[in-house]
């Protein structure tokens, strides 16, 4: 179970959202990089990042964040306005090892599948979900598509890592969704990271366990918890050693 920290960018700065408002923010780090220089000490080799400026907007403006982030040797999964093959071939470049679609994998599925056929498993589908329907566009909008039906989907197509995102959780600091995330597990082949509502370490013990009930959790996603010191990252790496 490899556990991703997570930095998310608005106007150039690590931030986090209370349940993505954007009204919500309280801002941790003036530069991400000196956020991921933080979690890399702590032994991380995974971060997970997210323009919020291009989720919200639908165009990224902070891959230069990004890409200071992975000269740091860090791989990084990136989502955030990622809805053409321009802006996620730009997100490689700049040393992204794997790209996040989110609102256009809702929106036009067969685009996913396409991505899929040029740049294989360095595509992953984010499906960040409120009552089980797919919400896109930073969570602004709620789809009539279903999660599960929406995994399901890009899974067919060749997509083997989907992140997903419990809303209602996120930045709660109340723990995750564990029927949510279980029933995700059981019904889609593809690996999935579950992210949403991490408060502490019992919380990486309960998803643990999902790990060792269903082969495909690749992993978990925890921001506010280990910036507040809720969780101390080290220790949960420790017992949690990334391999991936």
């Amino acid at each position: 179970m490899i556990i991703y920290p997570a930095i998310d960018i608005k106007n150039g700065k690590a931030v986090r959202l209370l349940q993505g408002k954007a009204d919500q923010e309280t801002v941790y780090y003036d530069r991400p990089a000196d956020a991921a220089k933080v979690w890399m000490e702590s032994g991380t080799t995974w971060m997970h990042m997210v323009d919020l400026d291009g989720a919200f907007t639908g165009i990224g403006s902070n891959l230069k964040h990004v890409e200071e982030v992975a000269a740091l040797g860090l791989k990084v999964q990136l989502g955030g306005g990622l809805r053409d093959r321009a802006s996620v071939k730009a997100a490689f470049d700049a040393g992204v090892s794997r790209a996040v679609i989110g609102t256009r994998a809702c929106s036009e599925p067969e685009f996913v599948k396409e991505l899929v056929q040029e740049f294989g498993d360095k595509i992953a589908v984010g499906i960040d979900a409120k009552d089980g329907l797919v919400a896109i566009k930073g969570w602004v909008d709620t789809s009539d598509v279903t999660a599960l039906g929406l995994a399901k989907q890009v899974s067919d197509f060749g997509v083997r890592t989907i992140i997903y995102t419990d809303i209602s959780t996120d930045g709660m600091m109340t723990g995750p969704n564990l029927k949510a995330q279980e029933e995700m597990l059981e019904h889609c082949s593809a690996n999935i990271i579950a992210s949403g509502g991490v408060s502490r370490m019992e919380d990486l013990d309960n998803l643990s366990e999902l790990d060792g009930r269903h082969s495909n959790l690749d992993g978990v996603i925890t921001g506010k918890a280990i910036y507040e010191g809720a969780i101390d990252l080290a220790a949960a790496l420790s017992k949690y050693p990334q391999a991936g």
